[in-house]
């Protein structure tokens, strides 16, 4: 298939190339930084953000793109399923 865009710069304006599914952890931090996350399945989901801040957002909906850069999610306190980091 040809990307049409391959040439072109990526910056943070830009879609996301690669994503991967996130496990929660309260030990583990993500193997790569997120852009975004995203979450599959209605909930709580608390993280880390690359700027060192601790975030827990109550009320999630389903099918909601957060547009955070994240290097954790933790299991305690995450009820949100189906969770995708875009990077």
């Amino acid at each position: 298939m040809a990307d049409r865009f391959e040439r072109f710069y990526t910056n943070l304006e830009s879609p996301a190339k690669n994503a991967f599914h996130i496990t929660p952890s309260d030990s583990a931090n993500l193997t790569i930084a997120t852009r975004s996350l995203y979450i599959g399945g209605a909930g709580t989901v608390k993280f880390d953000t690359v700027g060192g801040e601790t975030i827990t957002i109550t009320g999630a909906l389903a099918g909601t793109i957060l547009p955070v850069r994240i290097n954790k999610v933790y299991s305690s306190n995450t009820s949100a399923t189906g969770l995708v980091g875009f990077y």
